[in-house]
Parts: structure tokens; C-alpha cells; sequence
């Protein structure tokens, strides 16, 4: 049985190293009990339906967006010297309704 035509093909390797961890913090909480999202940080050039791809193979759920924000470095003194902490990339994942994430229990 054939895929789909409109359903992109990615490489399942790729898809396993694309979600580095979950964004835990007060807000990633708070979105996640209100709108049923998961925030994730990604690969810096990951793209929105690799990232619904590999949500899917990963956890086995259903994805209904995603939404991508580049999260900028901040810059840092040490002394006289300025410098810059990496960038990295953050997905909010909108997960279709009754499916949950329970990173507690994936371990």
C-alpha cells in the first residue's frame, strides 16, 4: 500500500536527531495545559513538516501545526570582552484534540 501523494517522504534517520528537548519552563506549562501544545527545541534548520513528521514518528501522535519561532542569543559581557550565546530554534507543536505528550513517561 502506497503513501498518499500529498504526504512528503523524509528520511526516518534525519526525523530521530531533529527534536534535541522539550522547553520546560513556566510558560511552555502554561500553553501546554491551556492550548494543547508542546513546545520543543529543534535543529537550527529543521522545517515545519519535518518537525510534524518527526513529532509523529517520535511519540506517536497526532499533529495538527506547527509553528516555528529562532530564538536570538543573548549577548554577554566577560570583563571587557562582548561576546554572543548560540541561537537556537523552538517549535510550538498544536497537537489535535485528545492527544497528549507525557514526557515524565517516555523515558
Amino acid at each position: 500500500m502506497s503513501a498518499p501523494k500529498n504526504t512528503p517522504q523524509f528520511n526516518p534517520e534525519r526525523l530521530m536527531t531533529l527534536i534535541l528537548a522539550p522547553v520546560i519552563s513556566e510558560k511552555s506549562t502554561y500553553v501546554g495545559d491551556t492550548q494543547e501544545q508542546v513546545i520543543l527545541r529543534v535543529v537550527n534548520d529543521a522545517t515545519k513538516p519535518e518537525i510534524k513528521a518527526a513529532v509523529e514518528l517520535l511519540f506517536k501522535v497526532e499533529v495538527e501545526s506547527v509553528s516555528v519561532l529562532n530564538v536570538h542569543g543573548k549577548e554577554k559581557r566577560f570583563g571587557r570582552t562582548i561576546g554572543r550565546r548560540r541561537g537556537w530554534k523552538k517549535a510550538y507543536v498544536s497537537l489535535k484534540p485528545g492527544q497528549e505528550i507525557n514526557f515524565a513517561q517516555e523515558a
